[in-house]
C-alpha cells in the first residue's frame, strides 16, 4: 500500500506548495516542481520514482496537453504557423551550436558534443502550458505560437536524434526515410481522424446509456491519439494535444473540458509535476559543478535567444519575442527521454548523466518565473484549479 501513501502525500503537498508559490508572486507550478525535489531522493527521500509514479505521471502529462489542445484557438494557430516554424528552427539551431560548444569546451569528443547539441535542442512546453493557463494566455498569439513551435521542434529533434544514432551510435538500422514517412503518416492520420471521424464518433457514442459516455470517449480519443503518436516515433504529448484540438472543434468541447480538468488536476497532473523533481540527485555533482553551471546557463540562453529571434523576425515585439523564447526554455520530460536514449546508444557518457538531468530540471524550474515576468496575466485571479 506504499503507493497509496505516495499519492496522498503528493496531492496534499502540491496543493499547499502551489498556494505558497502564488502567495509569493510566482506561478503555482513552480512550488509543485520544488516539492518533487524536497520529497524525492535529493533531500528527504520520502518518495521514490518507481513504476507507479512513472505511469501516473505519464497520464498526467498527456491530460495536461489534451486540455491545452481543448483550449487552443485553432484559427490563431493557423495564422501563426510561420512564426511557430521560425521559433522552432531558431530554438534548434542556436541551442545545437551551444550544446556542441559547451561539450567541446570541456573536452568531450565530437560524437558526444553532437549529441549534446541534440539534447539542447529539445523542448517540452508542458510546464509552460500550465503557466500560460494560469495567466489566461494559452490562447493568445504568443501562447499558440509556443504550442505550434513545440510540435515542429519535436519533429525536427526526433529526426536529428535518429540521424545521430544512425551515423554515430550503436543503432545502425535507423532509416531516415522511414522516420520522416511515419511523421507524415501521423499528421495525415490525425487530420483525417480529427475532421471526419472524431466528430461522428463523439456524437454517436455520446448517446450510450452508460455513466459519463462523453468524457469516456474523449479520454479514449486522447489516449488513442497519444499511442498512435508513439507508434509513429512522436512524443505522446503531441498526440494528446492533437486529440484536444480535434474535440475542441465539436459541440462537446465545453463538456469535455469541464469534466476532464477535475480528473487531471486532482490526481494525475500533480504526480507529473512531482515526478520531474524526483529525478534530481546531487550525487557526484560536486566534481562537475563548473560543467553543470556552464551547461545550464548555455541551455537557458540559447533556447531563449533562439526562440526570441524566430519570433522577432516574424513580427513580434521585443517583449513578446522574449516571452515566446522563455516558453521554449523548459526541456522537461522530452530531454530526459533523449538523455536516456543517448546513454543506451553510447552517445552520452554515464558520468555526465546526473549533470544533464539536473540541467533539465533547472531549465524546467526557470521557465515559470521567466514567463511570469514576461507575460502579464489578463486577469489577476489565480483561483482556477490550474493555479491551485
Amino acid at each position: 500500500m506504499e503507493f497509496i501513501w505516495y499519492l496522498a502525500l503528493i496531492i496534499v503537498s502540491t496543493k499547499i506548495a502551489g498556494h505558497v508559490s502564488v502567495k509569493l508572486g510566482q506561478p503555482s507550478v513552480l512550488g509543485k516542481l520544488v516539492v518533487g525535489i524536497i520529497l524525492g531522493p535529493a533531500i528527504l527521500g520520502w518518495i521514490n520514482n518507481n513504476e507507479f509514479i512513472h505511469y501516473i505521471s505519464e497520464i498526467g502529462v498527456l491530460l495536461l496537453m489534451f486540455i491545452a489542445g481543448l483550449e487552443t484557438d485553432l484559427d490563431q494557430l493557423k495564422k501563426n504557423w510561420k512564426s511557430a516554424v521560425a521559433v522552432a528552427i531558431g530554438g534548434i539551431i542556436l541551442p545545437f551550436v551551444g550544446g556542441f560548444g559547451v561539450a567541446d569546451l570541456f573536452g568531450l569528443s565530437t560524437n558526444y558534443a553532437l549529441f549534446m547539441g541534440v539534447l539542447f535542442s529539445a523542448t517540452s512546453v508542458s510546464i509552460s502550458v500550465q503557466v500560460l493557463k494560469d495567466m489566461d494566455r494559452l490562447s493568445s498569439k504568443e501562447g499558440t505560437t509556443i504550442l505550434g513551435a513545440a510540435v515542429v521542434d519535436d519533429i525536427l529533434v526526433v529526426i536529428l536524434l535518429a540521424f545521430m544514432m544512425s551515423f554515430l551510435g550503436t543503432d545502425q538500422d535507423v532509416s531516415l526515410g522511414l522516420l520522416v514517412g511515419k511523421k507524415v503518416l501521423f499528421f495525415i492520420g490525425v487530420f483525417v481522424a480529427g475532421v471526419f471521424i472524431v466528430p461522428r464518433v463523439m456524437k454517436w457514442l455520446s448517446t450510450l446509456k452508460v455513466t459519463e459516455p462523453i468524457i469516456s470517449i474523449a479520454l479514449f480519443i486522447c489516449f488513442g491519439f497519444a499511442y498512435f503518436a508513439d507508434l509513429m516515433g512522436m512524443a505522446g504529448i503531441i498526440g494528446s494535444f492533437a486529440a484536444g484540438i480535434a474535440i475542441s472543434q465539436t459541440n462537446f468541447k465545453n463538456v469535455v473540458e469541464k469534466k476532464v480538468e477535475p480528473i487531471a488536476y486532482s490526481i494525475f497532473v500533480p504526480v507529473f509535476f512531482v515526478s520531474i523533481g524526483l529525478n534530481v540527485s546531487f550525487e557526484g555533482v560536486g566534481q562537475q559543478i563548473g560543467f553543470l553551471v556552464v551547461l545550464t546557463i548555455a541551455a537557458v540562453l540559447t533556447k531563449l535567444l533562439g526562440g526570441a529571434l524566430g519570433a522577432k523576425i516574424t513580427g513580434f515585439s521585443n517583449v513578446s519575442s522574449f516571452a515566446i523564447g522563455a516558453g521554449m526554455v523548459s526541456r522537461g520530460e522530452v530531454a530526459l527521454i533523449i538523455a536516456s536514449t543517448g546513454i543506451q546508444a553510447g552517445l552520452l557518457l554515464p558520468e555526465y548523466f546526473t549533470s544533464v538531468v539536473i540541467m533539465v530540471i533547472l531549465t524546467t524550474l526557470m521557465a515559470p518565473p521567466m514567463l511570469k515576468v514576461l507575460f502579464k496575466p489578463r486577469k489577476e485571479t489565480a483561483s482556477k484549479e490550474g493555479g491551485l
